[in-house]
């Protein structure tokens, strides 16, 4: 039986790894999500995002200052409104007011008119009396007696004619009096009279103009309290699709700057590393955005970083652990599990291709170059579908395993009547124990397979 691979020297290993690290190209092309978003676009993407995300804020503040001039202004009309409705109270209070004033002074036409009417029918007395005397006067001068009232020798007649006279003329006097003053009384009367319904209808119109014109004007604040209230609609809708907007964008540039951290904390990861500095501890979230670069041309952080994220190679149970006896009197340097037949077999971690074909008669090999002196090998493959010097990435399909049991032959899987693929972790030509290396669910499975 030939020597187990974790045997062969050093050197020869180091003679299959001809390939040198390349240069990470910085123009990737354009992806159409953010998580294939390649680096170098990463903080052009974040700055077009923060300026339209700036853009949109002050939009967002000249609609809340729009909507908040235009709530004021409906307020203010509620509040015409409410005056002038007040106002439309007070002014019918008024009317039925007036109407109490029209009563009032209509029963007071009808005592002028009755006053009128009673000074009339003391006119047309007055006015018998006045004609019967003055038709006495006609007579007397018509026909006067001779010398009646001159005559010594008529005194009788004289004396008569003087009484009479002195009877006649005080009350010609009085009633004169009496009918000028009567005549004076009733014009005054109706002089009043009409200054009260000119009065009464000049308030009725004005009362009738006031109503006309504060339900006009209350009719004009609602239509434009209306208007306004759709237009606040509107801005508030309109408001509400930019805080969407902003909130999209703010999404955005977060996710961005988490990404832009995380590979920037890759980028010293690597930059450590590659100086021999302390390898910075990074945390899952950083790795998974690391490697979520699809672009990337180099390994996504130094593999000393990666420990506890990589990905197991194949399913399948462990019949040999690191450590363990190999059967040929030292220990396993790497581990070995049992697979399925024609199982697909992923890298492990990013790199590039040192090796891939046949060796010796460990079947098909595959040797990665993880940069910063780390290598990893598999052995026990049945193909390998990479060639030499290309950049694979942490969970690319590498190969399968064979049909039948074409990995190593080592004392404690003897039994294993699969394929059994061989995984070892080497730095700096040193194998290292790959426990621990592994993404927590592999652990797991690892754990309750083992």
């Amino acid at each position: 039986m030939s020597r187990p691979l974790f045997l062969l020297p050093v050197v020869m290993l180091a003679g299959l790894y001809g390939l040198s690290p390349s240069a990470a190209q910085e123009n990737a092309e354009t992806a159409p999500d953010l998580e294939s978003l390649p680096h170098a676009e990463l903080g052009p993407t974040a700055r077009e995002a923060g300026d339209d995300l700036e853009t949109i804020t002050g939009e967002i503040r000249l609609s809340e200052e729009r909507i908040n001039q235009i709530r004021a202004e409906i307020e203010a009309l509620e509040g015409d409104t409410a005056r002038l409705a007040a106002e439309l109270v007070a002014t019918g209070q008024r009317v039925d007011l007036a109407g109490e004033d029209v009563r009032l002074i209509e029963e007071r036409l009808e005592e002028l008119f009755a006053s009128e009417r009673a000074i009339r029918s003391r006119l047309d007395g007055h006015d018998r009396s006045i004609s019967n005397l003055l038709a006495s006067l006609q007579r007397i001068s018509a026909s006067p007696p001779p010398a009646m009232i001159v005559d010594p020798t008529d005194a009788l007649a004289s004396a008569r004619a003087a009484l009479l006279l002195s009877a006649v003329l005080p009350e010609l006097q009085d009633k004169a009096r009496t009918v000028t003053q009567d005549l004076n009384a009733l014009l005054a009367l109706k002089q009043t009279a009409l200054t009260e319904a000119d009065r009464l209808n000049a308030n009725i119109e004005t009362l009738h103009a006031e109503r006309l014109r504060i339900a006009t004007v209350i009719e004009a604040r609602n239509q434009g309290r209306e208007w306004l209230s759709e237009e606040l609609l509107v801005e508030e809708a309109e408001a509400r699709a930019l805080a969407d907007r902003a909130t999209s964008l703010e999404q955005l540039i977060a996710g961005l700057e988490t990404r832009i951290a995380a590979l920037t904390a890759a980028d010293e990861a690597r930059s450590a590393a590659s100086s021999g500095s302390d390898v910075p501890v990074l945390d899952p979230e950083t790795l998974a955005i690391a490697f979520a670069d699809a672009t990337r041309t180099e390994p996504a952080v130094p593999l000393e970083a990666a420990r506890g994220f990589l990905t197991r190679p194949a399913n399948g149970v462990a019949v040999q652990s690191f450590g363990a006896a190999d059967g040929f009197g030292g220990t396993a340097q790497g581990l070995t599990l049992a697979t399925r037949a024609d199982a697909p077999v992923l890298a492990p971690a990013d790199g590039w291709v040192a090796y891939a074909g046949p060796f010796l008669n460990y079947g098909q090999i595959l040797v990665l170059n993880a940069g910063q002196d780390y290598m990893i090998v598999l052995a026990g493959l049945g193909v390998v579908d990479v060639e030499l010097g290309d950049f694979v990435t942490m969970g690319t399909p590498v190969g399968t395993m064979g049909g039948r049991a074409e990995g190593l032959r080592l004392a404690g899987n003897a039994g294993v009547a699969g394929p059994t693929l061989y995984i070892e972790l080497r730095e700096g030509g040193i194998p290292i124990n790959p426990q621990g290396w592994w993404a927590a669910r592999s652990e797991n499975e690892e754990s309750e397979q083992g």
